[in-house]
C-alpha cells in the first residue's frame, strides 16, 4: 500500500478521534471512557504516520497529515 493511502487512513483515524472527543463532551456519564478511546485512536494515527515516515520515507504531501 503506498504511503499516500496509508496517510489517508491516518487522517480518517484522526477524524474518528475528533468525533469521539465531541461525543465525550455531550455524554457526561461516559466522558472519561470516550476521551480515553479518542486518545487511543489518535495515538494509532500518529503511529501509522511514524511507520510511514520510517519505512517509506518523508511524507509525499505536507497537507495530508498532522493538523
Amino acid at each position: 500500500m503506498p504511503a499516500k493511502e496509508l496517510l489517508q487512513e491516518a487522517k480518517k483515524l484522526r477524524k474518528i478521534s475528533d468525533s469521539l472527543e465531541a461525543l465525550a463532551h455531550q455524554h457526561t456519564p461516559i466522558t472519561e471512557a470516550l476521551s480515553i478511546l479518542s486518545g487511543s485512536v489518535r495515538n494509532s494515527a500518529t503511529l501509522l504516520e511514524v511507520l510511514v515516515a520510517l519505512r517509506l520515507g518523508p511524507f509525499p504531501e505536507t497537507d495530508s497529515v498532522v493538523n
